[in-house]
C-alpha cells in the first residue's frame, strides 16, 4: 500500500517505526545525504527506493546496480532502498560491498542502465545517503533529483509487479581487473595507499599492486566503520598532514589517498607535499597534451586559474572549459563535450576513453598518475610539481550554513560582487577583472588572482577557495582581509571546519 512519508521529525518512538521520514533538503543538487534517525528512517529509506523505482521505470527502465560503503547501518539502508525499488517492479542487481567506482563499473559489466550506490562518502558518521544514475556514466543532476523529490515527497508511488533482487558475485574482482589494466609499471615505485579505515581499503592496496606498484605500503587499510584516526577524506587537512608525515617518514614515491567510497584521490609527493588535486589535474594535463595534441579538458570553478594560461596546453593546441563544481556537472561536461579528462579539486577525475570509463573513479585517477611517473623516469613527482606555473591556492574551507538558508545568502553575496564589479571596485587594490556566477561566484583580480564563495552542493555549509599569483601571505590576505570579513556579515554564516 502506497504511503505517505514525512518530512518533518517525529516525535515519538512507535510513529518512527510506522511512518517513513524523509526531510526534504536531504534531496541535494546531484546526491541524496541525510541523518540517520534525525531526518530519515529506514521506512523513508524504502520510500525512496519505490519512488527511484517509479521514476527509473517512467524512463522505461527496470535494471538498476546497488552496492553499500563500509558503514554499521549501510547494508540496512541497501535493503530498505531495495524492498522499495522491488515494490517499484525493478530488476536489482545486489554487488554488496562496493566502491562507488565499483558500482559505477557494474553497471557496464552487467549491462545495467541504472545504478544506485548506498554511501554517505567522506561525510561523519551518522550520515547516510545514495548516488544515483540511470544513463551511464552519468549521475543524477538537480533535474533528475528534483523529480526524484517530487515523487516521494507527493507519494505518487506506482508500485508494479515482477520485482526481484539477484545477487552478483565477482564484480569487485572485475573492477580491480579494469583499473588495473590502465597502466603497467616499469618504473619501481614505492607507494602509502592511505584510507582512513574507509572502504577503499578492500580494493586499492590489490589494484595498485596488479598496476605493477613495487611497494605498496598500506596506510590504515583496515576497515572499521568508526573511522578511528580521521574521517577518509583526502580533501581535509588532517588526513593530508598524516599523508606526508607517512612519506617523509617511509621515504616514498608518493602517497595516494582514498575517501570513504573510492571515487576521489589526493595526493602527497615525494617530499611531503600536498598537492591539491587541481594541480594534480594540471600535472596530468601537460602530460597528455603532447599525446592527445588539441585535447579538451574540464575543470571546475574551485580550481585553479593556470589552465587557462599554461604555455603547454597552449603549445598542443589544448583548451580548459571551467565548470559548475560538484562530480555530477563535471562527469556530465565531460562526456557532453567528449572532453578528454575533467578534473575537480576536491579530487573527482574523469577520464573518457582511452583513459577511463567517464565516470570518477579514483583507482583510474592513480593508474593516470603513476602512468605519468612512469612516462617521466628522470623526474619525481615534486619535480613535475616545481614545473607548473607558480600559485598559492587555499585549502577548501566550508563555513556551517543550514540547508534552508546557504542558497540564499550566495545569493547576496553574488549581487554584493557583481555590484562591486560594475562599479570598477578593487579587491586589496587591484581591479576585478571578471564576476563568474556559473557556480555561486568566482571573482578574477587583474593580476589571475580570484576568490571564490558558493553553496556546498551536499552538507548545510558553503564553500570558500581562494588563490593568488602573487604569494602564499596574499592568498592568506585574500581570505582574511576579503572573504571572511564579508561573510561574518551574514548572520546565517558559522563556523569554519578549517582555515588557512
Amino acid at each position: 500500500m502506497p504511503f505517505m512519508p514525512r518530512a518533518d521529525i517525529l516525535e515519538n518512538t512507535v510513529a518512527y517505526e510506522m511512518e517513513p521520514l524523509v526531510k526534504a533538503t536531504g534531496f541535494r543538487e546531484y546526491d541524496a545525504r541525510w541523518l540517520l534517525g534525525a531526518e530519515i528512517n529506514l521506512l523513508g529509506v524504502q520510500a525512496l527506493g519505490l519512488g527511484l523505482g517509479t521514476y527509473i521505470q517512467d524512463q522505461g527502465l527496470s535494471r538498476i546496480v546497488v552496492g553499500h560503503d563500509f558503514r554499521s547501518y549501510s547494508i540496512s539502508i541497501k535493503q530498505a532502498l531495495t524492498i522499495g525499488l522491488i515494490q517499484a517492479g525493478c530488476e536489482v542487481l545486489d554487488i554488496g560491498l562496493a566502491l562507488s567506482p565499483v558500482a559505477y563499473f557494474a553497471q557496464f559489466d552487467l549491462d545495467a542502465p541504472c545504478v544506485a550506490m548506498v554511501t554517505a562518502s567522506h561525510n561523519e558518521n551518522g550520515w547516510t545517503g545514495v548516488k544515483m544514475g540511470a544513463a551511464r556514466p552519468l549521475t543524477f543532476g538537480p533535474d533528475e533529483m528534483g523529480a526524484l523529490r517530487d515523487i516521494v515527497l507527493g507519494g505518487k508511488f506506482k508500485e508494479k509487479a515482477g520485482g526481484r533482487l539477484t545477487r552478483v558475485e565477482g564484480v569487485a574482482k572485475r573492477y580491480i581487473a579494469d583499473v588495473a589494466s590502465r597502466v603497467s609499471l616499469k618504473r619501481p615505485l614505492k607507494v602509502i595507499a592511505a584510507c582512513g579505515n574507509g572502504t577503499a581499503g578492500a580494493f586499492a592496496p590489490q589494484a595498485l599492486r596488479d598496476m605493477g606498484v613495487a611497494v605498496v605500503v598500506e596506510m590504515d587499510c583496515e576497515l572499521d566503520w568508526t573511522f578511528p584516526k580521521y574521517n577518509p577524506n583526502p580533501e581535509d587537512s588532517v588526513m593530508l598532514h598524516a599523508m606526508s608525515k607517512a612519506v617523509r617518514e617511509m621515504g616514498a614515491d608518493i602517497c595516494l589517498g582514498f575517501d570513504g567510497d573510492g571515487d576521489r584521490c589526493g595526493v602527497v609527493d615525494d617530499e611531503g607535499e600536498e598537492i591539491y588535486a587541481d594541480k594534480i589535474g594540471l600535472m596530468l594535463a601537460r602530460d597528455l597534451a603532447p599525446l592527445h595534441p588539441g585535447a579538451t579538458f574540464i575543470a571546475d570553478v574551485k580550481s585553479t586559474g593556470l589552465y587557462a594560461t599554461d604555455p603547454i596546453l597552449a603549445a598542443n593546441g589544448c583548451t580548459t572549459v571551467y565548470w559548475k563544481t560538484g562530480h555530477s556537472y563535471i562527469k556530465r561536461k565531460t562526456a557532453e563535450l567528449g572532453a578528454l579528462a575533467g578534473f575537480e579539486k576536491s579530487g573527482h577525475f574523469f577520464f573518457n576513453t582511452p583513459l577511463g570509463r567517464g565516470y570518477d573513479c579514483a583507482l583510474t585517477a592513480a593508474a593516470a598518475i603513476l602512468g605519468m611517473l612512469d612516462r617521466n623516469p628522470d623526474k619525481k613527482l615534486s619535480d613535475l610539481r616545481k614545473a607548473l606555473p607558480v600559485a598559492w591556492t587555499s585549502l577548501t574551507m566550508s563555513p556551517h550554513a543550514a540547508d534552508e538558508v546557504k542558497y540564499q545568502v550566495v545569493d547576496r553575496i553574488v549581487a554584493e560582487y557583481e555590484a562591486l564589479g560594475k562599479a570598477g571596485g578593487t579587491i586589496l587594490g587591484r581591479k576585478i577583472a571578471e564576476v563568474i556566477t556559473v557556480n555561486g561566484v568566482r571573482v578574477a583580480l587583474e593580476d589571475g588572482s580570484w576568490v571564490l564563495v558558493r553553496a556546498s552542493s551536499n552538507k548545510p555549509e558553503m564553500v570558500v577557495v581562494v588563490e593568488s599569483t602573487q604569494s602564499e601571505a596574499d592568498m592568506k590576505a585574500l581570505f582574511h582581509q576579503e572573504v571572511k570579513p564579508r561573510l561574518a556579515r551574514h548572520p546565517e554564516v558559522g563556523a569554519y571546519n578549517q582555515e588557512i
